[in-house]
């Protein structure tokens, strides 16, 4: 089977999570980090999912699922060993046109999590299509080596100098052209060298414009 890739924007959307044990909390914490509005649904939980009830990060149940208990939800996941719960999840959020996953159960979902790569709002996902997850964790941590933090300040400084070329109203064609050749070969290198002055030069360069440095890179006046 091959999947549709898709990234979604689960801010203040509810997600519910059936499980308390530690497959529950990483994918708590998962939705979590996406802004995602998280009930967990289990009479037993993790302490560190305790802990987020407690801080009101998240909703818990007290009690076994139920079904009935998906009508609000908008993402499912099942991380639960139980076979019996598994299939009642599944074939509740099924019949309400759901997005469910029903963890290490490939059959049982319409949408599979990649193993990924986090920085900041710069990411990289594998898929194995669910075939083997060993694979996609090996590649996750050899790409974890290779893409640091720089990649999250490169992602902000592009990010700042979107609007500030489109502000410009050039041509469509033209403004693409620009954003190729603002990544420099070696822009990367500077941005991992905190080389600012030659960031600023050829920013300055490519936009023909001498850019105010604090205001693209402020990290540089720390």
């Amino acid at each position: 089977m091959e999947y549709f890739p898709v990234n979604l924007d689960i801010r203040n959307r509810t997600c519910m999570v059936i499980g308390g044990g530690k497959v529950a909390l990483r994918k708590t914490q998962g939705l979590l980090r996406c802004s995602g509005n998280v009930t967990v649904i289990s009479p037993k939980i993790e302490q560190e999912l305790k802990n987020l009830v407690q801080m009101k990060q998240i909703t818990w149940k007290d009690r076994p699922y139920r079904t009935e208990d998906l009508q609000t939800a908008f993402l499912v996941i099942a991380a639960t060993d139980d076979p019996v719960i598994q299939k009642a999840v599944y074939r509740e959020a099924e019949e309400r046109n759901l997005l469910v996953n029903v963890a290490d159960v490939p059959k049982m979902c319409n949408f599979i999590l990649p193993a990924t790569v986090s920085r900041g709002d710069f990411s990289l996902s594998i898929s194995t299509s669910g075939k083997s997850p060993a694979l996609a964790k090996k590649l996750r941590k050899e790409l974890e080596k290779q893409f640091g933090l720089e990649y999250d300040l490169l992602l902000k400084i592009l990010g700042r100098l979107r609007p500030y070329v489109l502000a410009k109203e050039r041509p469509h064609e033209e403004n693409k052209i620009l954003f190729e050749k603002l990544l420099h070969p070696d822009l990367i290198d500077w941005v991992r060298q905190k080389n600012w002055s030659a960031i600023h030069g050829h920013i300055s360069l490519i936009l023909d414009e001498d850019i105010q440095l604090e205001t693209i890179i402020p990290e540089s006046i720390d």
